[in-house]
């Protein structure tokens, strides 16, 4: 039977309650006093009804071992059963770990415990959502497709928008939820909408992790809902919080989102960093209980990108603290120009492979040969990064180009994120548009009723001048911005 080998644990708990059954089944004797005899009618009677209580007890004996050894069993089998996963080893419940990636360079300027595995929670939706840029981009899914709702999505424990079955909810809406409320029906309407199940979902989650180098991460579900074999670690976050960034600049807008309106309703975002952390723009939350309070940011202040991730935090509060703390000192350290001393460097996997660099003709050290590999992994991640994520904490220095095709397009002022998409959409259309690079520009965070304006990019001056003529026709308030006014990335 399987439960005698659970450990020595659970034999040791088998052994005390069998020895406890034999101490307490053991038969005490009968004692009769003078004047106190039987008749034998009496004693017959006696007998046959001793008899049959002594049978009952026995039963009641037998099968109260029988439970009790199921019992203890179970128990010894709980640690056991954990302990049968790929790795064999399952953290401790709030294991705290933090890391802080200096995005510009790859370098770590700070880390604890970065590679103990711990639960992800629902940092666990930054993976889900990466797949469904990934769709979004290759063409299988659409922002404004309807994905039905089934019923294991519905059920879904908190926090939840409270899908129904057989509702539809748009892939737009299904994202905001994600990144302002965590929902978890909605992290499994967009898993089973794109993998047909969940569990499938959460396979493909697990092949796309170990493509971007996240070897201590296993995903079993798209939400982060409690599950003692969906695990990660802190160095396993940054990674795909840096992959996110570089791979999808204009889908990691979301991240920003502070509250959207759901069917009348305003959802308003978890992430208090957000409102008051400047040069904050996303990632993401989490919480379970065997996990402690976790988080994923991204900061950009004077043009330069930090991403630090905390995992076990105690309460919010201490982990947002913490979070800041480390950021602090990550730009103050940049700004300095003296990197914090660090344990080992974290090479920065993306999604898109960068071939390794050429040996250097002069030799070098193993230490200084890693950092100078991912100096230039981070740099590509980072190059495409187009200025929309990066210019809402500060513009990017321009770069001197020739001005032929350096022209742009603004169009409108919009009072939220969704509105400026859907322009941005709308005049993209157009056939003289088509094909632009979009930048939303997002209003200053100090402004609490800022606008978001649109800008189509890489215009020469007379189709710049021809395209605001019809976006005009078409409704459309049009400005033709000169180079001198527009700000690009390296490409």
């Amino acid at each position: 039977m399987h439960f005698f080998a659970v450990g020595s644990s659970a034999l040791t708990g088998i052994h005390d309650f069998l020895t406890l059954r034999r101490v307490n089944g053991r038969r005490q004797p009968v004692r009769i006093h003078a004047g106190q005899g039987l008749s034998g009618e009496d004693m017959e009677r006696s007998n046959g009804a001793g008899r049959n209580l002594a049978r009952r007890k026995a039963v009641f004996r037998w099968w109260g071992t029988m439970i009790g050894l199921a019992a203890v069993a179970v128990v010894g089998l709980a640690p056991a059963a954990q302990a049968r996963r790929g790795s064999g080893f399952v953290a401790s419940p709030a294991v705290f770990a933090s890391i802080l990636l200096d995005a510009d360079t790859g370098q770590v300027l700070r880390e604890t415990n970065a590679d103990a595995v711990t639960y992800p929670a629902s940092l666990t939706k930054m993976m889900t959502l990466y797949l469904t840029f990934e769709a979004l981009n290759a063409g299988k899914l659409r922002l404004d497709q309807q994905l039905p709702v089934s019923q294991a999505a519905a059920a879904k424990n908190p926090s939840k928008l409270g899908l129904r079955p057989g509702d539809s909810v748009p892939v737009r809406d299904l994202i905001l939820a994600i990144v302002t409320k965590s929902a978890n029906d909605a992290a499994a309407v967009l898993a089973e909408g794109e993998g047909g199940t969940e569990a499938g979902f959460a396979a493909r989650m697990t092949l796309k992790a170990r493509q971007l180098g996240m070897n201590h991460t296993y995903y079993r579900n798209a939400s982060g809902l409690p599950d003692p074999e969906q695990q990660t670690s802190a160095r396993d976050i940054a990674r795909l919080a840096l992959a996110l960034i570089h791979d999808f600049p204009r889908e990691y807008r979301y991240f920003s989102t502070r509250e959207f309106d759901f069917r009348g309703e305003m959802v308003v975002g978890h992430d208090h960093l957000l409102d008051w952390y400047p040069g904050a723009d996303g990632i993401k939350t989490g919480f379970i209980v065997a996990s402690g309070y976790n988080l994923a940011t991204s900061a950009v202040q004077n043009g330069h990108r930090m991403i630090g991730v905390v995992l076990g935090g105690r309460t919010v509060q201490s982990r947002d603290r913490e979070m800041a703390a480390m950021l602090d000192q990550g730009f103050a350290q940049v700004e300095a120009g003296s990197p914090m001393p660090r344990r080992e460097p974290a090479p920065v996997a993306v999604a898109s492979a960068v071939p390794p660099p050429m040996a250097a003709a002069a030799p070098e050290t193993p230490q200084s040969t890693r950092s100078d590999v991912i100096g230039k992994l981070a740099d590509a991640a980072l190059r495409h990064l187009t200025p929309v994520s990066r210019a809402e904490a500060a513009p990017l220095p321009r770069e001197e180009v020739q001005p032929a095709d350096r022209w742009g397009v603004q169009i409108g002022a919009f009072h939220g994120l969704i509105a400026a998409e859907r322009a941005a959409r709308d005049a993209s259309r157009l056939r003289l548009t088509r094909g632009k690079r979009e930048q939303i520009v997002a209003p200053p965070r100090n402004e609490r009723n800022g606008m978001y304006s649109v800008r189509l990019e890489h215009f020469t001056p007379k189709d710049a001048h021809a395209a605001c003529a019809i976006l005009h026709k078409r409704g459309f308030a049009c400005e033709v911005v000169a180079p001198e006014a527009v700000k690009y990335a390296n490409d």
